[in-house]
């Protein structure tokens, strides 16, 4: 049987991973066409969230929870992190989702290396302003808050985009 602080990180990775699989699952079939067309007035794409998403990833298990990042081609040419502008991204989706993917997995890298209580030996934002994780639990917990809310928003528009309902896990 594992012990507690195995069982409460395997809890936290399943519905991690549950949020994951729902955003997946949501822009399953959409087409090319509807991934960079903006059904909000905020005027972020279904493209744009999901990169915000493997962004978000990446942001906080490589950069706050490791303080390490590897540079990427996905990098090239992209505007700096505005927190005012709209989620957009005019790459494919299956470039989209490649990338989503690949930092999922990364952020499963550290999550299998590192204890729940470590604490972050990155930052987020300017530590003198933003709210700063105290451990990798924390960290979890937040990227499980934000997977399911941006998972509602692409439940949303999907459905005004092509009308599909029903495509999330629940």
């Amino acid at each position: 049987m594992a012990d507690a602080p195995d069982q409460e990180k395997q809890a936290l990775k399943y519905f991690l991973d549950y949020q994951r699989a729902s955003v997946l699952a949501i822009v399953e079939g959409l087409d090319e066409a509807a991934w960079h067309r903006s059904v909000v007035p905020s005027g972020w794409t279904t493209a744009g969230l999901v990169q915000h998403l493997g962004d978000a990833e990446r942001h906080w298990f490589q950069q706050v929870v490791t303080s390490s990042e590897i540079d990427l081609p996905w990098d090239e040419g992209r505007p700096p992190y505005d927190r005012d502008a709209p989620f957009i991204c005019d790459r494919p989706a299956a470039q989209v989702l490649a990338y989503y993917r690949q930092q999922c997995e990364r952020s499963d890298e550290v999550l299998a290396r590192t204890p729940l209580s470590a604490p972050p030996r990155g930052s987020h934002g300017d530590p003198d302003t933003d709210e700063q994780p105290a451990d990798l639990r924390w960290v979890v917990l937040h990227m499980i808050e934000e997977t399911a809310c941006h998972a509602g928003h692409l439940d949303i528009a999907r459905e005004l985009l092509d009308g599909q309902t029903d495509l999330g896990l629940r």
